[in-house]
């Protein structure tokens, strides 16, 4: 398959650039994968699309304020997404500008805190053995990661509104999206009609934006991103009538148990069109960007031209898309 297949166009005008205020008011697209069918709510009506004995699989990695800026002896500036800690105070990290960057560069963030490059890798990636806890340092001075294609600086407002309702293991530099239209009167909502929410966790890093370089998508290679499935909610899995995918991230947490039968460890799966399904039934996302790899998954569980339909129906409504955007439901 070649990537230029996946390419759509994107009007700038339809990228949110702030969530609503209401979470749950959000519009859905609701996609039936049997019947073709197109349907539009408000995301806090998923309700009538859940029934009892269903179960709803959250992710609850929780982002922190990974993007530092920093300083070289020279004085240039830099800026360093931290990705994930390594121990012993190394951390691996995105580095920018990196070309010039040489290893052994001393960068400082303040008076007190450092990072020495001790290794650069491929691409723009490097990394660093910080003097004290980078992690501590980040929540106190770092800033939210908002996305490259929200066209502002992050606020103080993003540090909730970037965050789901149910998040709790650090980790992420990147929000589960699908979960953010959830409030904690709506999960209460689904509870209450004995459906079961569960939570896994996966730690959204880097490669679910790695761009497709390949011309052939099946030549991609994903980075692998942490993952973790309680015993709580391999048993609902279990004894589910139908699972649904809170993201693609749940998504392919999921979908990775189902083939490996681990309940932790690093997933690396790729799902593309071609894909046969084990463990999801249903799938809550947003919308994804061209040739993007969670595009790939959507097209995968729905079908390309269904996906692609649905696309093009909700740019005619002007729905609101990416990470700050409205919802969308295949069933």
């Amino acid at each position: 398959m070649k990537l230029s297949d996946f390419d759509y166009h994107l009007p700038k005008e339809l990228i949110a650039q702030h969530p609503l205020v209401n979470r749950s008011a959000s519009r859905i697209l609701i996609l039936n994968r049997k019947s073709g069918e197109i349907s539009h709510s408000r995301f806090v009506h998923i309700t009538d699309f859940l029934r009892e004995g269903d179960a709803l699989i959250l992710n609850n990695t929780k982002v922190f304020k990974a993007r530092l800026k920093g300083s070289k002896p020279t004085g240039g500036k830099v800026e360093i997404l931290l990705i994930r800690e390594k121990g012993g105070g190394q951390w691996e990290a995105m580095l920018s500008p990196a070309k010039r960057v040489r290893t052994g560069t001393l960068i400082s963030f303040g008076k007190t805190m450092s990072a020495t490059i001790e290794e650069k890798m491929t691409g723009a990636r490097v990394i660093l053995k910080f003097n004290d806890d980078a992690m501590e340092f980040a929540e106190e001075y770092g800033t939210v990661p908002l996305p490259h294609y929200i066209k502002r600086n992050a606020t103080e407002r993003d540090e909730e509104d970037y965050q789901t309702v149910f998040a709790k293991n650090t980790g992420s530099i990147a929000a589960p999206t699908a979960g953010l239209h959830f409030t904690e009167e709506l999960l209460n909502d689904i509870r209450a009609r004995s459906i079961t929410v569960s939570e896994i966790t996966l730690h959204i890093g880097p490669g679910t934006f790695k761009p497709i370089r390949a011309e052939l998508v099946e030549q991609h290679r994903m980075d692998a991103e942490f993952f973790e499935i309680s015993e709580t909610a391999a048993a609902a899995l279990k004894n589910a009538q139908r699972v649904f995918a809170v993201g693609t991230s749940v998504c392919r947490a999921l979908e990775t148990y189902a083939r490996t039968d681990k309940n932790h460890g690093w997933a690396d799966l790729f799902i593309f069109p071609g894909y046969e399904f084990q463990v999801v039934d249903c799938l809550v996302t947003n919308f994804h960007l061209p040739g993007s790899t969670p595009l790939l998954l959507v097209c995968a569980f729905a079908g390309k031209d269904l996906t692609f339909s649905a696309y093009e129906e909700a740019k005619k409504l002007k729905y609101r898309f990416l990470s700050y955007g409205d919802a969308m439901l295949i069933i």
